[in-house]
């Protein structure tokens, strides 16, 4: 089956931190529109917070098209504030409604990838964990065995490569849940560089953890074509 496949480029250094201006679209057609999400930024708007990238892409395309009304623009799904990666926005309700189905009956594959602070013993593994949400800390805590009130979680990470001072790991999401990959390493003991919430040694200089949303793949809602994007930490 032919796939589309985007691999993300930086010409223009939008990716740095100090570069805000506009986003950087990665995949776009009539129905759905995927941007690289900074460090730092938040993907809808938040009382005293830069512009959100929904912002940023509305903007970007009444400018670009020439549009005199509003800009449609469905947010399909989120990503942490610390967090980079790619962003999926649906540019019609018909897609908006199709593609939240699709993540809710977890039919969209999520690929991750994070650098940790210390390499788990196994190269590649699948664990679960039961998560239990603090909304008043903002924290995640995880369980080995079931918990009450807790939800279940699992992931299966891949050491990619050993690095100086730890691991970078490709991870792929089997639940959806608050903070899951940032729970789950810390559990194992492989916090994510930056992440101090989830006891890393020191944060980033930047703020951010080092945890990218590197690849999403589904079926187009509308023309049932198999789609890959992807970019990279």
């Amino acid at each position: 089956m032919k796939k589309n496949s985007i691999d993300a480029v930086d010409p223009e250094g939008l990716h740095q931190p100090g570069n805000r201006k506009q986003p950087q679209i990665l995949f776009e057609d009539n129905h759905l529109l995927a941007a690289f999400k900074l460090p730092g930024q938040t993907v809808q708007p938040e009382p005293g917070k830069p512009a959100s990238l929904e912002e940023q892409i509305k903007t970007f395309i009444k400018l670009r098209d020439k549009k005199p009304g509003e800009v449609f623009l469905g947010v399909i799904h989120r990503l942490d504030m610390p967090v980079s990666g790619i962003v999926l926005f649906a540019k019609t309700s018909k897609a908006l409604i199709r593609m939240n189905k699709l993540f809710h009956d977890h039919h969209v594959q999520k690929i991750y990838e994070a650098e940790v602070e210390h390499c788990p013993s196994k190269d590649k593994e699948t664990i679960t964990h039961w998560l239990k949400r603090n909304d008043k800390l903002k924290l995640t805590k995880a369980y080995i065995h079931e918990t009450p009130d807790a939800d279940k979680a699992m992931l299966t990470y891949t050491v990619l490569r050993k690095t100086k001072t730890g691991c970078l790991l490709r991870i792929e999401l089997h639940t959806g849940r608050k903070h899951q990959i940032r729970a789950q390493l810390s559990a194992i003991g492989c916090p994510i560089k930056g992440d101090v919430k989830y006891k890393a040694s020191h944060p980033n200089p930047d703020r951010s953890i080092s945890l990218c949303a590197v690849e999403l793949s589904f079926l187009h809602p509308v023309k049932q074509d198999p789609v890959v994007i992807r970019t990279s930490l």
